[in-house]
């Protein structure tokens, strides 16, 4: 069997549809699956063994520039490479309007995803085969784990969810694996930021221990918080700029991670590292990290400012306790 998944966006997103590849991996033997998701995050569906092709799709960009002749282009060869597989089954596992009407109309094989009582944006089903009921009331990877059960027949695993990437980053360990810590720091939206004098703070705690600390960043303002968190810091190392697969590899070799809500909180999780998340106005229990060893601190007022730097410490001091054990 050979499944087209539309899973566009975002980093959070594509990395919780993971391990319902997995279960279907485990459930039918030989199933393979092509994968279209957003330029940006293409090199995630490669990481998973039951992947074979991705297709990056760049409707994010295109939208800005619709009918200049260059996205013209590339929307004409995007939908020649869809079209050029007929599959088994089409599972639109976004639930949006423009991933229904953009790509998965134009896919070629019988098309799977949520009703309109499930979907994030109700009309999207009406571009769908077959419609399936998934409950709201659970997690986004337990939602996406109960769409691919419905649609490719077996039941879904009572057992947590493996996102089945891990081992690609960890067959040739880093020389300074689990010697350092992952402070990240950057996100998207400001209330979701922590501030800078409570990470400085964080990272003062920490010297004594004798680990040291890594942070990662992609955007150049996120790049001057990084040196100004590290300023005075011997134990403090700030990346250069890397891909995200480098990114996932200082992740996976990290002792812990420590991070806002962000979708590399999310990478973490895919790759079983320990991770502190600290949350505001998000709430967890729905789109948080999902996996082992992810800890969650909730601010009581959704305002990440009130989570202190000593609360952090003291959780990170737990994990680092347990690990000795």
């Amino acid at each position: 069997m050979h499944v087209l998944i539309i899973k566009t966006s975002s980093m959070g997103d594509v990395l919780h549809s993971l391990p319902a590849l997995t279960d279907a991996m485990q459930a039918i033997p030989g199933i393979r699956f092509d994968w279209v998701v957003e330029e940006n995050f293409a090199q995630i569906p490669g990481w998973h063994p039951a992947v074979d092709k991705v297709l990056p799709v760049a409707i994010r960009r295109w939208r800005k520039h619709w009918f200049g002749s260059q996205q013209r282009e590339e929307r004409f060869l995007f939908k020649r490479e869809l079209q050029s597989r007929q599959y088994d089954i089409v599972l639109d596992a976004q639930g949006l309007i423009k991933s229904a009407a953009l790509v998965t109309r134009l896919a070629k094989g019988v098309k799977h995803g949520q009703d309109s009582r499930s979907a994030r944006e109700p009309f999207s089903s009406w571009w769908y085969d077959k419609r399936h009921e998934i409950s709201k009331q659970q997690h986004a990877v337990e939602r996406t784990r109960e769409l691919f059960a419905k649609s490719l027949g077996y039941e879904k695993p009572q057992t947590q969810g493996d996102y089945a990437i891990a081992r690609h980053f960890l067959s040739q360990p880093s020389a300074d694996a689990q010697r350092y810590l992952v402070f990240l720091h950057a996100t998207t939206r400001d209330n979701k930021h922590w501030p800078e004098a409570h990470w400085r703070d964080l990272i003062a705690r920490v010297a004594p221990t004798g680990l040291r600390i890594k942070l990662p960043w992609g955007a150049e303002h996120e790049h001057q918080r990084a040196l100004r968190l590290a300023e005075g810091f011997d134990h403090v190392e700030v990346l250069p700029k890397l891909s995200l697969e480098l990114v996932a590899g200082q992740l996976a070799n990290a002792r812990a991670v420590v991070s806002v809500d962000t979708g590399l909180s999310h990478l973490t999780a895919a790759l079983d590292r320990p991770n502190i998340t600290l949350y505001g106005p998000t709430d967890p229990g729905l789109i948080g990290g999902y996996g082992q060893n992810q800890v969650s601190i909730k601010a009581e007022d959704n305002c990440t400012d009130s989570i202190t730097s000593e609360a952090v410490y003291l959780r990170l001091q737990e994990i680092l306790q347990s690990q000795a054990a």
